[in-house]
């Protein structure tokens, strides 16, 4: 039989299909319909920055009536009916998740900065998550702030959080990095057991017709996974860091690219909101059937066979791709 078991983080999964932070994780009924599709473990919704403002301001019965005393950037939260459940209902939910899941559970906090982080981290231990993941959600937009201020304000919060609670953090991250592999290597200096790669910065549209920017949610593809493919096949093996794919993963080809590429894990949200939780079963079956079917005895078999760290010069490697693909891209041209 095919042994699908893995680790991440410390932590001995079933399998290495995890369900990403995301509304299937809200309810403790969805948590235990994920449990028994298949799921190796789950990463709970998220505890935004600025739930933990407000109740690090004492708001928490208060702004519902006095809104207009908020700072601005918090004003448009107090409405919001999904954020005011609060910070104490999100350990109360990480509580009654441990106390009826066998699998891991791992917790998230979202946002970039807060003098709360460290004090909800420790928070989130106590409820009793195995782990914590931080998803470091932040869009510099002043022209003032340089790319080297971003990633120390990544390490400072990284190193903060790490100290202050002993179970594994995992750092989510976006692409958007200059020199990727050299932050991802100070990011595990600062104490992150695991990377998340990658995160996806919601683009909203435009009406022009009434002139207004509209908020949008669209689910991931396939096409998606290439960006993901390709660096964690880059750091694979390069950082002593566990690393998690998430995004574009939506068949049991795609979780192999991925656990080939090196990945730990394998994150999954947008193919099981799209098919449903019972989809989950599905792609566990057919991962371990194209295991079966190509004489792989266990996922570790398979993990990091296309990863660069096989291969040598990865940078010489992207550069002689980079030419094949143009050359191939010319012949095809000349042949028309």
């Amino acid at each position: 039989m095919t042994d699908l078991v893995t680790s991440y983080l410390g932590l001995t999964l079933k399998s290495p299909l995890v369900v990403s932070s995301s509304p299937l994780t809200y309810e403790l009924d969805s948590l235990k319909h994920l449990e028994a599709a298949g799921a190796g473990a789950v990463v709970l919704y998220s505890l935004f920055e600025e739930q933990i403002e407000l109740a690090e301001m004492g708001y928490s019965s208060y702004y519902k009536h006095r809104t207009e005393e908020l700072p601005e950037a918090l004003r448009h939260v107090a409405n919001m009916k999904e954020y005011n459940q609060g910070a104490g209902s999100y350990l109360a939910h990480i509580y009654q998740a441990k106390s009826s899941l066998s699998i891991p559970v791992i917790g998230s906090l979202n946002g970039y900065y807060s003098s709360g982080w460290t004090r909800y981290a420790r928070l989130i231990e106590a409820a009793g998550a195995d782990a914590l993941e931080l998803n470091i959600y932040y869009l510099p937009t002043k022209p003032q702030i340089s790319g080297s201020e971003v990633e120390q304000m990544y390490i400072d919060l990284v190193r903060d959080v790490t100290a202050s609670v002993r179970i594994p953090v995992s750092v989510k991250l976006s692409p958007y990095f200059s020199a990727m592999a050299n932050f991802a290597r100070r990011l595990v200096g600062a104490g992150a057991h695991g990377l998340v790669l990658f995160n996806r910065f919601y683009q909203p549209d435009f009406d022009i017709v009434n002139r207004a920017i509209i908020p949008s949610l669209d689910l991931s593809t396939s096409s998606e996974l290439r960006l993901r493919l390709r660096w964690i096949a880059l750091l694979a093996r390069q950082i002593e860091a566990d690393l998690a794919l998430t995004g574009g993963v939506h068949t049991a080809e795609d979780a192999v690219k991925g656990l080939m590429a090196g990945a730990d894990v394998i994150m999954i949200a947008s193919a099981l909101i799209g098919n449903g939780i019972d989809y989950l079963e599905t792609l566990t079956s057919d991962l371990a059937g194209w295991l079966d079917a190509n004489a792989y005895n266990s996922v570790n078999d398979i993990r990091g066979l296309l990863s660069y760290a096989q291969i040598g010069d990865s940078a010489a490697l992207e550069r002689a791709n980079y030419l094949n693909v143009l050359r191939t891209a010319r012949n095809q041209d000349e042949t028309k």
